[in-house]
């Protein structure tokens, strides 16, 4: 497999990926988006990303459940979870899951 420095940026909300895609690009860093987990982890397995930025409540498989498949399958591979929702057990659980970092929503770019 192999790795580049691309940012991969997770999220149902196409709001949300189109904002983080536009102030990371114009920071000059790559992003690719996915709307779910599953589309996220098929572009993955074909080349990993530098960096994963996930939102925690998604249809499907959720960002809680996408942290612990990547820290084991990718445990050098660094996740920030982001989320709409914080509340104190949802940080305790990302940091306990190997998250790198935590941001709750809405954050300045």
């Amino acid at each position: 497999m192999s790795h580049n420095e691309t940012i991969c940026v997770i999220d149902d909300d196409s709001s949300i990926r189109w904002v983080l895609d536009k102030a990371l690009g114009n920071a000059g860093l790559q992003v690719e988006g996915f709307e779910s987990a599953d589309s996220a982890l098929q572009a993955i397995g074909k080349q990993e990303p530098a960096v994963i930025i996930t939102d925690i409540r998604m249809p499907g498989m959720d960002g809680m459940a996408l942290l612990e498949h990547i820290n084991s399958h990718y445990p050098d591979l660094p996740v920030i979870i982001m989320t709409a929702h914080s509340d104190l057990d949802s940080v305790v659980s990302a940091y306990k899951g190997g998250a790198f970092e935590y941001l709750p929503k809405p954050f300045d770019v």
